[in-house]
């Protein structure tokens, strides 16, 4: 006679603040569990795992899309503001999304699949979005009406552990967009020197500490996210909690930047701007950083002197005050635009 299967009991939530990011299922699958959705939003965060698109209002004020016009979206990411494109651009309009994360990528065209968006009018690239140019040619396009670049890093990336790119959660110190590619930040910390590494600081994320820190981080081996920010904790030990997670998100920024190669990235996208916008197009970019915005902001300051831009924005926009109590990830945030 056969034995019966023993009963196995449905492996429970563990607990209402679950510590591995894998088992936060309830935010994981918001379609089941939109009551704990809610509640995470009313609380001003955002829910493991997703995206929330910042200053959608704002952006598509500035690119003004319009039936039958062609959209490039540098940086797919969750594809929010992609989808919100996508709609002002039908019928017959069509919207080139690029991304240099091969996780990511395949996840959001599925989903904007699933929305009603066919290949007619939506095309995905696996590509940085300094390659915008041989992107458009890939479709046959001389150029877009309008493109867009959100440089921030996406909420699916910031908060699964197994990227490596915060330290809210335990991980490999890896902080890669695209995982085949280049070295881990661990890797990379084992060569950059303490005068490299302080000058990295201060250029990526004005951080005001770079001479101490330098030496304590440069030319060592740190396996994981929380190591790395137990050495910049202490080496700063005798500062305030707050200023202390400050420079720790500072210094991850400032490694992140180095290891995506991310103002080389831009800087080439900026070249290429010129070359990739029609007459009347328009372009709206999206920074998170001091350092990426002085690039924006003096790229379409010399464009415009130029006469390659015939108007940009006169002051940077920002989020509101109700957008940032909703979506904390907005606060950051500062959006500039030109036209050709």
């Amino acid at each position: 006679m056969n034995e019966p299967t023993p009963h196995r009991r449905r492996p429970r939530y563990s607990g209402k603040n679950p510590r591995r990011f894998s088992e936060k299922y309830k935010e994981l699958d918001p379609e089941k569990h939109p009551e704990t959705i809610a509640k995470v939003l009313a609380a001003g965060k955002t829910p493991a795992g997703s995206h929330v698109p910042i200053m959608v209002g704002e952006i598509l004020a500035a690119l003004d899309p319009k039936p039958g016009e062609l959209a490039v979206d540098c940086t797919l990411g969750h594809g929010g503001h992609a989808q919100e494109i996508l709609q002002r651009i039908q019928p017959s309009g069509r919207l080139l999304g690029l991304d240099a994360d091969p996780i990511e990528l395949p996840r959001t065209e599925s989903r904007l699949r699933a929305e009603g968006f066919g290949e007619e009018c939506l095309v995905t690239r696996k590509s940085n979005f300094a390659g915008i140019q041989a992107a458009l040619a890939s479709i046959g396009a001389d150029g877009a009406d309008m493109i867009l670049a959100d440089l921030g890093v996406s909420s699916m990336q910031l908060d699964n552990p197994a990227r490596g790119f915060t330290s809210k959660h335990a991980g490999p110190l890896d902080m890669r967009m695209n995982p085949a590619k280049g070295i881990p930040a661990s890797k990379w910390l084992e060569r950059v020197t303490p005068p490299e590494l302080a000058e990295i600081l201060r250029e990526n994320s004005d951080e005001p500490h770079a001479q101490i820190l330098a030496p304590q981080l440069a030319a060592k081996s740190f396996s994981s996210t929380l190591e790395l920010a137990q050495a910049i904790r202490a080496a700063l030990s005798s500062r305030p909690e707050e200023e202390l997670k400050k420079t720790v998100a500072r210094v991850f920024q400032s490694i992140r930047i180095e290891v995506n190669e991310e103002f080389a990235a831009l800087d080439a996208l900026l070249r290429s701007l010129p070359f990739s916008l029609r007459l009347d197009g328009r372009v709206a970019i999206l920074t998170f950083h001091s350092g990426e915005d002085r690039r924006v902001k003096k790229a379409f300051q010399s464009g415009q002197r130029e006469g390659i831009y015939s108007e940009i924005a006169r002051d940077v926009i920002r989020a509101s005050a109700a957008e940032c109590r909703a979506n904390p990830r907005a606060t950051s945030a500062k959006l500039r635009w030109a036209r050709r």
